[in-house]
């Protein structure tokens, strides 16, 4: 005689505690343009690089359209490429 053991059902949600959404920090308000400069500076570290976008906690959307608006300030002097620590 043999005996059929019957696995136990898994339920499609593996964590119990529940997903937290992070709230984006560029309001609904905002837009994402080069020469709204202090949306833009936040974005930016210390050294003149930009931040990705696990950092900045922004969709992938707007971490391209943060990047191209950050990259022509710098193209038209609004933003200098590097900060220098001297």
């Amino acid at each position: 005689m043999k005996q059929t053991m019957e696995k136990p059902k898994r339920s499609f949600r593996r964590h119990l505690t529940p997903i937290r959404r992070h709230l984006s920090p560029i309001g609904s308000g905002d837009r994402i343009d080069y020469k709204n400069m202090s949306l833009i500076s936040r974005f930016i570290s210390e050294q003149g690089k930009i931040l990705s976008g696990r950092v900045n906690r922004l969709t992938s959307k707007q971490q391209r359209l943060m990047t191209n608006a950050i990259k022509r300030a710098r193209i038209l002097s609004l933003l200098p490429f590097l900060y220098n620590e001297n």
